[in-house]
């Protein structure tokens, strides 16, 4: 089952979705500044962005809407299947030390 997140309906709809691959990173989470809040005067209102630029990093960095840009579906499609061809490479490795070790076991 998949979790929901509800939204009031007098706030606008986010424009990126949990997850999100961008050009700024992935979108690890997002809140919202509503209008009339002291934040909201300070800062805008409006939703901001939690992203991590790099998964091999504990860099994160808070966006606004405006200052994210969306990968376009070439850029998406190539970073999925460098990332599956990483992962496949892996897992080729961890077979083999997976078949040396059965092979190990069996002659001793």
């Amino acid at each position: 089952m998949q979790p929901t997140i509800s939204i009031p309906q007098h706030w606008g709809y986010p424009r990126f979705a949990l997850e999100q691959r961008t050009e700024q990173g992935t979108i690890l989470g997002l809140y919202y500044y509503p209008s009339g809040t002291e934040l909201a005067e300070q800062f805008d209102e409006g939703w901001r962005y939690v992203l991590m630029p790099n998964k091999n990093s504990d860099e994160i960095s808070y966006l606004k809407e405006d200052q994210i840009q969306p990968l376009t579906p070439e850029e998406l499609f190539h970073q999925i299947t460098a990332e599956i061809d990483f992962y496949q490479q892996q897992i080729s490795i961890l077979n083999r030390q997976l078949t040396v070790l059965t092979k190990g076991a069996n002659n001793g």
